[in-house]
Protein backbone atom coordinates (compact mmCIF):
# COMPACT_ATOMS: atom_id res chain seq x y z
CA UNK A 1 0.00 0.00 0.00
CA UNK A 2 1.54 3.24 -0.67
CA UNK A 3 1.80 6.52 1.67
CA UNK A 4 0.07 9.27 1.50
CA UNK A 5 -0.47 11.95 4.34
CA UNK A 6 -1.44 14.89 2.06
CA UNK A 7 -4.32 15.04 -0.28
CA UNK A 8 -6.59 17.81 -2.22
CA UNK A 9 -10.20 17.19 -2.36
CA UNK A 10 -13.08 18.84 -4.49
CA UNK A 11 -16.47 18.93 -2.57
CA UNK A 12 -20.52 19.61 -3.32
CA UNK A 13 -23.13 19.32 -1.04
CA UNK A 14 -26.07 18.68 -2.81
CA UNK A 15 -28.70 20.89 -4.12
CA UNK A 16 -31.97 21.44 -2.97
CA UNK A 17 -35.65 19.89 -4.22
CA UNK A 18 -38.15 22.13 -5.59
CA UNK A 19 -41.22 22.73 -4.31
CA UNK A 20 -44.19 21.69 -6.22
CA UNK A 21 -47.29 23.77 -7.44
CA UNK A 22 -50.35 21.66 -7.89
CA UNK A 23 -54.18 21.55 -6.95
CA UNK A 24 -55.98 18.71 -5.35
CA UNK A 25 -58.96 17.80 -8.31
CA UNK A 26 -60.87 14.74 -6.86
CA UNK A 27 -64.46 14.16 -7.89
CA UNK A 28 -67.41 14.70 -5.94
CA UNK A 29 -65.07 17.28 -3.75
CA UNK A 30 -66.16 20.29 -4.22
CA UNK A 31 -63.21 22.36 -3.32
CA UNK A 32 -59.74 21.39 -3.85
CA UNK A 33 -56.88 24.04 -2.88
CA UNK A 34 -52.91 23.70 -2.97
CA UNK A 35 -51.65 20.38 -2.27
CA UNK A 36 -48.39 20.92 -3.50
CA UNK A 37 -45.42 19.42 -1.45
CA UNK A 38 -41.75 20.49 -0.33
CA UNK A 39 -38.49 19.20 -2.15
CA UNK A 40 -36.34 17.50 -0.29
CA UNK A 41 -32.96 18.88 1.27
CA UNK A 42 -29.77 17.73 -0.69
CA UNK A 43 -27.24 15.17 0.85
CA UNK A 44 -24.86 16.98 3.09
CA UNK A 45 -20.84 16.20 2.52
CA UNK A 46 -19.30 14.57 6.18
CA UNK A 47 -15.55 13.56 7.16
CA UNK A 48 -15.23 10.78 9.60
CA UNK A 49 -12.32 9.05 10.98
CA UNK A 50 -12.26 5.35 10.73
CA UNK A 51 -10.34 2.50 12.47
CA UNK A 52 -7.95 0.22 10.28
CA UNK A 53 -6.92 3.37 8.08
CA UNK A 54 -3.27 4.76 7.79
CA UNK A 55 -2.98 6.92 4.38
CA UNK A 56 -5.04 9.12 2.35
CA UNK A 57 -4.26 6.98 -1.03
CA UNK A 58 -7.57 6.56 -2.02
CA UNK A 59 -8.19 10.07 -2.21
CA UNK A 60 -5.59 9.99 -4.62
CA UNK A 61 -7.65 8.45 -7.66
CA UNK A 62 -11.12 10.18 -6.83
CA UNK A 63 -10.73 13.78 -5.49
CA UNK A 64 -14.32 14.82 -6.49
CA UNK A 65 -17.49 14.16 -4.19
CA UNK A 66 -20.88 15.63 -4.38
CA UNK A 67 -24.11 14.93 -2.36
CA UNK A 68 -27.35 13.93 -4.33
CA UNK A 69 -29.62 16.46 -5.28
CA UNK A 70 -32.87 16.06 -2.82
CA UNK A 71 -36.02 15.24 -4.45
CA UNK A 72 -38.42 17.75 -5.31
CA UNK A 73 -42.15 18.22 -4.41
CA UNK A 74 -44.91 16.78 -5.41
CA UNK A 75 -48.77 16.56 -6.18
CA UNK A 76 -51.10 15.56 -2.44
CA UNK A 77 -48.50 17.25 -0.48
CA UNK A 78 -45.79 14.72 -1.01
CA UNK A 79 -42.72 15.93 0.01
CA UNK A 80 -39.06 15.15 -1.96
CA UNK A 81 -36.58 12.82 -0.29
CA UNK A 82 -33.67 13.96 1.09
CA UNK A 83 -30.71 13.76 -0.74
CA UNK A 84 -28.02 10.91 0.29
CA UNK A 85 -25.23 11.86 2.20
CA UNK A 86 -21.55 11.78 1.18
CA UNK A 87 -18.94 10.29 3.83
CA UNK A 88 -15.34 11.13 3.22
CA UNK A 89 -13.61 8.24 5.23
CA UNK A 90 -10.16 9.08 6.85
CA UNK A 91 -7.45 7.67 9.03
CA UNK A 92 -7.49 8.86 12.87
CA UNK A 93 -5.39 12.43 13.38
CA UNK A 94 -6.70 13.67 9.90
CA UNK A 95 -6.77 17.30 9.54
CA UNK A 96 -9.20 19.20 7.05
CA UNK A 97 -8.06 22.77 6.15
CA UNK A 98 -10.15 25.05 3.66
CA UNK A 99 -8.83 25.80 0.77
CA UNK A 100 -6.30 28.66 2.09
CA UNK A 101 -4.47 25.70 4.05
CA UNK A 102 -4.37 27.56 7.20
CA UNK A 103 -8.43 27.70 8.04
CA UNK A 104 -8.77 24.29 10.11
CA UNK A 105 -11.95 23.00 9.97
CA UNK A 106 -11.67 19.48 11.78
CA UNK A 107 -9.47 17.99 13.21
CA UNK A 108 -10.13 13.94 13.70
CA UNK A 109 -8.20 12.56 16.26
CA UNK A 110 -11.07 9.73 17.74
CA UNK A 111 -12.73 6.81 15.57
CA UNK A 112 -16.02 7.47 14.80
CA UNK A 113 -15.84 11.45 15.40
CA UNK A 114 -16.95 13.05 12.40
CA UNK A 115 -17.35 17.04 11.06
CA UNK A 116 -19.88 18.46 8.79
CA UNK A 117 -17.47 19.93 5.82
CA UNK A 118 -20.22 21.09 3.40
CA UNK A 119 -24.20 21.18 4.15
CA UNK A 120 -26.51 20.35 1.96
CA UNK A 121 -29.26 23.06 0.36
CA UNK A 122 -32.50 23.57 1.70
CA UNK A 123 -35.69 22.14 -0.44
CA UNK A 124 -37.91 24.45 -1.89
CA UNK A 125 -41.88 25.25 -0.34
CA UNK A 126 -44.58 24.18 -2.64
CA UNK A 127 -47.69 26.17 -3.21
CA UNK A 128 -49.57 24.79 -0.47
CA UNK A 129 -47.30 27.08 2.46
CA UNK A 130 -48.17 30.25 0.77
CA UNK A 131 -51.74 29.50 0.96
CA UNK A 132 -53.49 32.28 3.16
CA UNK A 133 -57.19 33.54 4.18
CA UNK A 134 -56.36 36.35 1.48
CA UNK A 135 -54.89 33.91 -1.28
CA UNK A 136 -56.39 30.54 -1.37
CA UNK A 137 -54.92 29.41 -4.63
CA UNK A 138 -51.49 30.23 -4.79
CA UNK A 139 -49.69 29.48 -7.67
CA UNK A 140 -45.72 29.78 -7.31
CA UNK A 141 -43.45 27.80 -5.55
CA UNK A 142 -39.94 27.92 -3.68
CA UNK A 143 -37.00 26.06 -5.57
CA UNK A 144 -33.81 24.50 -3.47
CA UNK A 145 -31.16 26.03 -2.43
CA UNK A 146 -28.02 25.54 -4.30
CA UNK A 147 -25.48 23.27 -2.52
CA UNK A 148 -22.24 24.61 -0.83
CA UNK A 149 -18.73 23.84 -3.28
CA UNK A 150 -15.77 23.69 -1.76
CA UNK A 151 -12.14 22.65 -2.39
CA UNK A 152 -10.18 21.04 1.11
CA UNK A 153 -7.24 20.04 2.26
CA UNK A 154 -6.70 16.59 4.03
CA UNK A 155 -3.44 16.19 6.04
CA UNK A 156 -3.00 12.67 8.08
CA UNK A 157 -0.93 13.39 11.16
CA UNK A 158 -0.17 10.50 13.29
CA UNK A 159 -1.18 9.72 16.44
CA UNK A 160 1.63 8.95 19.18
CA UNK A 161 3.39 9.70 22.29
CA UNK A 162 6.78 10.32 21.32
CA UNK A 163 8.82 10.83 17.95
CA UNK A 164 12.19 9.77 17.09
CA UNK A 165 14.03 12.71 15.18
CA UNK A 166 17.69 12.81 13.93
CA UNK A 167 19.66 12.64 10.82
CA UNK A 168 19.23 9.70 7.92
CA UNK A 169 20.72 6.32 9.80
CA UNK A 170 21.12 7.68 13.28
CA UNK A 171 19.79 4.14 14.01
CA UNK A 172 16.07 5.86 14.72
CA UNK A 173 14.59 2.13 12.90
CA UNK A 174 16.91 -0.03 14.89
CA UNK A 175 16.01 1.95 17.95
CA UNK A 176 12.53 1.28 16.98
CA UNK A 177 12.63 -2.13 16.15
CA UNK A 178 14.60 -2.89 19.29
CA UNK A 179 11.74 -0.92 21.42
CA UNK A 180 8.44 -2.91 20.18
CA UNK A 181 7.23 -5.24 17.82
CA UNK A 182 7.49 -2.80 14.83
CA UNK A 183 9.59 -4.18 11.71
CA UNK A 184 10.75 -1.51 9.74
CA UNK A 185 13.14 -1.83 6.70
CA UNK A 186 16.90 -1.04 8.11
CA UNK A 187 19.84 -0.57 6.06
CA UNK A 188 23.52 0.62 5.80
CA UNK A 189 21.84 3.60 3.87
CA UNK A 190 20.94 7.07 4.17
CA UNK A 191 16.80 7.06 3.74
CA UNK A 192 15.86 3.74 4.15
CA UNK A 193 13.14 4.68 6.01
CA UNK A 194 11.04 6.75 3.51
CA UNK A 195 7.71 6.58 5.22
CA UNK A 196 6.76 7.51 8.77
CA UNK A 197 6.07 4.00 10.76
CA UNK A 198 4.38 2.95 14.55
CA UNK A 199 5.54 1.31 17.26
CA UNK A 200 3.90 0.09 20.44
CA UNK A 201 6.23 0.40 23.31
CA UNK A 202 5.61 -1.99 26.21
CA UNK A 203 7.30 -0.35 29.68
CA UNK A 204 6.23 -1.63 33.08
CA UNK A 205 2.81 -2.68 32.35
CA UNK A 206 2.26 0.46 30.46
CA UNK A 207 2.53 1.39 27.45
CA UNK A 208 3.07 4.39 24.30
CA UNK A 209 3.07 4.75 21.33
CA UNK A 210 6.28 5.47 18.94
CA UNK A 211 6.54 7.48 15.40
CA UNK A 212 9.57 7.06 13.42
CA UNK A 213 10.07 9.59 10.48
CA UNK A 214 12.38 9.86 7.70
CA UNK A 215 15.64 11.43 8.52
CA UNK A 216 16.69 15.05 7.92
CA UNK A 217 19.11 16.53 6.86
CA UNK A 218 20.32 20.49 6.40
CA UNK A 219 18.01 22.33 4.28
CA UNK A 220 15.06 20.14 4.59
CA UNK A 221 12.78 23.15 5.29
CA UNK A 222 13.72 24.25 2.24
CA UNK A 223 13.30 20.74 0.60
CA UNK A 224 16.85 19.41 0.79
CA UNK A 225 16.38 15.17 0.94
CA UNK A 226 12.88 14.41 1.62
CA UNK A 227 12.11 17.71 2.92
CA UNK A 228 10.16 18.37 6.66
CA UNK A 229 7.07 17.35 4.99
CA UNK A 230 6.91 14.19 7.78
CA UNK A 231 7.77 16.69 10.35
CA UNK A 232 4.08 17.12 11.03
CA UNK A 233 3.80 13.36 12.20
CA UNK A 234 5.70 14.11 15.55
CA UNK A 235 3.46 17.53 16.04
CA UNK A 236 1.02 15.82 18.28
CA UNK A 237 3.63 13.85 20.87
CA UNK A 238 4.13 15.23 23.68
CA UNK A 239 8.60 14.27 23.85
CA UNK A 240 11.08 13.88 21.36
CA UNK A 241 13.99 11.32 21.24
CA UNK A 242 16.59 12.82 19.18
CA UNK A 243 18.91 10.28 18.46
CA UNK A 244 22.84 10.86 17.22
CA UNK A 245 24.73 8.68 15.22
CA UNK A 246 28.25 8.39 18.00
CA UNK A 247 29.76 6.96 14.62
CA UNK A 248 29.54 10.65 13.00
CA UNK A 249 32.87 12.57 13.15
CA UNK A 250 31.30 15.77 14.57
CA UNK A 251 28.53 14.86 16.57
CA UNK A 252 27.67 18.69 18.07
CA UNK A 253 27.39 19.48 13.97
CA UNK A 254 24.84 16.65 13.76
CA UNK A 255 22.70 17.90 16.61
CA UNK A 256 22.49 21.56 15.75
CA UNK A 257 21.46 20.61 11.99
CA UNK A 258 18.55 18.96 13.17
CA UNK A 259 17.39 21.24 15.81
CA UNK A 260 18.03 23.91 13.10
CA UNK A 261 15.49 22.36 10.89
CA UNK A 262 13.12 21.61 13.70
CA UNK A 263 12.92 25.48 14.55
CA UNK A 264 12.63 26.46 11.05
CA UNK A 265 9.54 24.18 10.55
CA UNK A 266 7.40 25.28 13.88
CA UNK A 267 8.35 27.05 16.81
CA UNK A 268 5.77 25.04 18.59
CA UNK A 269 7.47 21.66 17.89
CA UNK A 270 11.16 23.00 18.76
CA UNK A 271 9.77 23.75 22.33
CA UNK A 272 8.55 20.37 22.68
CA UNK A 273 10.40 18.20 25.43
CA UNK A 274 13.51 16.75 24.04
CA UNK A 275 15.07 14.09 24.94
CA UNK A 276 19.02 13.62 23.29
CA UNK A 277 20.50 10.39 22.97
CA UNK A 278 23.88 9.05 21.62
CA UNK A 279 23.56 5.72 19.62
CA UNK A 280 25.87 3.20 18.34
CA UNK A 281 27.91 3.13 21.34
CA UNK A 282 28.86 -0.53 20.67
CA UNK A 283 31.01 0.68 17.90
CA UNK A 284 32.84 2.80 19.95
CA UNK A 285 36.11 3.01 22.28
CA UNK A 286 36.10 4.58 26.22
CA UNK A 287 37.85 7.42 24.96
CA UNK A 288 36.07 8.16 21.69
CA UNK A 289 32.57 8.11 23.89
CA UNK A 290 34.21 10.76 26.58
CA UNK A 291 34.86 12.97 23.67
CA UNK A 292 30.92 12.77 21.81
CA UNK A 293 29.40 12.76 25.16
CA UNK A 294 32.11 16.47 25.88
CA UNK A 295 31.11 17.68 22.36
CA UNK A 296 27.46 16.85 23.30
CA UNK A 297 27.27 19.15 26.04
CA UNK A 298 28.92 22.56 24.69
CA UNK A 299 25.56 22.38 22.46
CA UNK A 300 22.90 21.29 24.14
CA UNK A 301 21.34 21.59 27.51
CA UNK A 302 19.75 17.87 28.40
CA UNK A 303 21.48 15.04 29.43
CA UNK A 304 23.16 13.32 27.06
CA UNK A 305 22.09 9.36 27.54
CA UNK A 306 23.78 6.27 25.57
CA UNK A 307 22.14 3.89 23.73
CA UNK A 308 22.95 0.84 21.30
CA UNK A 309 19.85 -0.20 19.06
CA UNK A 310 21.77 -3.00 18.23
CA UNK A 311 22.95 -4.47 21.16
CA UNK A 312 20.01 -2.97 23.25
CA UNK A 313 22.09 -1.45 26.08
CA UNK A 314 20.17 1.84 27.38
CA UNK A 315 17.50 0.92 25.38
CA UNK A 316 14.86 -0.21 28.58
CA UNK A 317 16.20 2.99 30.92
CA UNK A 318 15.37 5.24 28.12
CA UNK A 319 11.97 3.60 27.17
CA UNK A 320 10.89 4.11 31.23
CA UNK A 321 12.07 7.67 30.82
CA UNK A 322 9.88 8.47 27.65
CA UNK A 323 7.04 6.82 29.67
CA UNK A 324 7.51 9.19 32.48
CA UNK A 325 7.18 11.78 30.29
CA UNK A 326 4.46 10.88 28.37
CA UNK A 327 2.35 10.08 31.50
CA UNK A 328 2.44 13.31 33.11
CA UNK A 329 1.46 14.53 29.59
CA UNK A 330 -1.53 12.51 29.97
CA UNK A 331 -2.37 13.90 33.16
CA UNK A 332 -2.31 17.42 31.28
CA UNK A 333 -4.38 16.52 28.97
CA UNK A 334 -7.21 14.82 30.99
CA UNK A 335 -7.31 17.94 33.12
CA UNK A 336 -8.01 20.21 30.68
CA UNK A 337 -9.99 17.77 29.14
CA UNK A 338 -12.21 17.64 32.67
CA UNK A 339 -12.73 21.00 32.37
CA UNK A 340 -13.09 23.32 36.15
CA UNK A 341 -14.83 22.08 38.77
CA UNK A 342 -14.43 18.04 38.29
CA UNK A 343 -11.96 16.01 40.43
CA UNK A 344 -9.10 14.81 38.00
CA UNK A 345 -6.81 12.74 40.76
CA UNK A 346 -4.96 15.68 41.96
CA UNK A 347 -1.86 15.14 44.43
CA UNK A 348 -3.13 18.37 46.13
CA UNK A 349 -5.31 17.29 49.21
CA UNK A 350 -4.87 20.12 50.58
CA UNK A 351 -6.86 22.54 48.16
CA UNK A 352 -9.73 23.89 49.73
CA UNK A 353 -13.17 22.35 48.12
CA UNK A 354 -14.76 23.86 45.90
CA UNK A 355 -18.33 23.13 43.27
Amino acid sequence: MKFKDIAKVYIRSGNGGAGCVSFRREKFIEFGGPDGGDGGRGGHVYAEAVEGLNTLVDYRYQQHFKGQTGGHGMGENRHGANGDDVILKVPVGTQIFDEDGETCLGDLTEVGQRVLLARGGNGGFGNSQFKSPTNRAPRHANPGQDGVELTIWMQMKLIADAGLIGLPNAGKSTFLAASSRARPKIAAYPFTTLHPGLGTVSVDSDTFVLADIPGLIEGASEGAGLGDQFLSHVERCGVLLHLIDGTEPDVAKSYQTVRAEIEAYDEALAAKKEIVALNKIDALSDDELAEKISELATVTRHKVHLVSGVTGKGVKPILRLIMTHVRKQRQVTAKANAGPGIDTGSDDDDAPWHP
